[in-house]
Order: structure tokens, then C-alpha cells, then sequence
């Protein structure tokens, strides 16, 4: 008889758990799955509309006063370092979107406060995938920090190691999507 109230209590319980779960999706990738070639980098051998995704996210931490998007390749063939695709801090706490093309150099389509810090293409803003031809499908991994700084103080010219690293240490939690693209020619 005592196993019947326990699953209840249980059964009950589980909506609240799954409640206040930061999460990040994106309509233009699904999670775990190939990102489409209108995301793709259009340079370095690779032919793509280089446009960022559309991401939204929902449930950040208690106490979240900005947040830092980081875009990394895990996979990337440059002795362990992967390759930064994208680095956006300083988004106000109120955001809860960024639309597809948001990702523009010139950082134009992003809130004011917003800023973009150089990714390993030379460049800021959006850089899409472009592994290297024959490689297994690398896997794109979107971080989606609560900071509980309302903005990183970096220096100019600040490296994406040093971006991530003030990212880590002022982080209340993250929300991930990883897509996945590679190329046989």
C-alpha cells in the first residue's frame, strides 16, 4: 500500500521538475540533427548562406542579469582547441530570441548592448560550419550562458579563450543544442 502513494507523489512531482529547466532550441536546427546549408560557411571551400540561426530559449536561472551565446566545434582538426564559431555577450536578461541572420559582422541586427568577439575565422559574428571535406560529421555545440553580470568586462581584441573563460566563471547555468554538418566534397 505504500508503493501507491509514493507514485503518486511522484507522478505529481514530475512536472515540477521538468518545470524552470533552462533549455535553448532553434527552428532552424533540430536538436542533435544536420544543420542546413543556408547556416553553412560561404568561404573556405564551402558554399552556404553563412545566415545564423533562429534560436529561442526559455526557464533561465533565478538571478540571470545577462547572457553569452558561445558557438564551438569540438571536432575541429586543430590539435584540441576546436574552432569558435560564434560569440555574442552582453545580451540583456529580458532577450529570450535571436533571429535568423541575427549573426551579421557588423552586429547590427543584435540588442545594442550586444557585442561580438572575434571567432576563428578572423571575424566577428556568425561563422558557419565548414569541416573539412571527408571528415565524419562534426558536431556544432550552441552554449547558451545565464551570467549573472550584466556585462564581461574584456579588454579590445579580447581572444574567444578569454571570452569563454569570463563566460565560465560568471555563469549561473547553461542550455545546450548541438547540430551536426559535414561534407563529402
Amino acid at each position: 500500500m505504500r508503493a501507491a502513494p509514493l507514485a503518486l507523489a511522484l507522478l505529481l512531482a514530475a512536472p515540477a521538475a521538468r518545470a524552470g529547466t533552462f533549455s535553448l532550441r532553434s527552428s532552424d536546427i533540430p536538436a542533435g540533427g544536420a544543420i542546413p546549408l543556408r547556416q553553412v560557411y560561404d568561404g573556405f571551400g564551402c558554399t552556404g548562406g553563412n545566415v545564423s540561426p533562429a534560436l529561442r530559449w526559455s526557464e533561465p536561472p533565478a538571478g540571470t542579469r545577462s547572457f553569452a551565446l558561445l558557438v564551438h566545434d569540438p571536432d575541429a582538426p586543430t590539435g584540441g582547441s576546436g574552432w569558435w564559431h560564434w560569440l555574442v555577450l552582453d545580451l540583456p536578461a529580458t532577450l529570450r530570441a535571436l533571429p535568423a541572420g541575427a549573426g551579421r559582422p557588423d552586429g547590427s541586427a543584435l540588442p545594442s548592448a550586444a557585442r561580438q568577439i572575434r571567432t576563428d575565422y578572423g571575424t566577428p559574428g556568425w561563422g558557419g560550419p565548414c569541416p573539412p571535406v571527408g571528415d565524419k560529421p562534426h558536431r556544432y555545440v550552441f552554449n547558451l550562458h545565464a551570467l549573472k553580470v550584466p556585462k564581461l568586462e574584456l579588454p579590445a581584441g579580447a581572444s574567444a579563450a578569454l571570452a569563454g573563460y569570463l563566460v565560465n566563471a560568471n555563469s549561473l547555468g547553461s542550455a545546450t543544442l548541438i547540430g551536426t554538418y559535414g561534407r563529402s566534397r
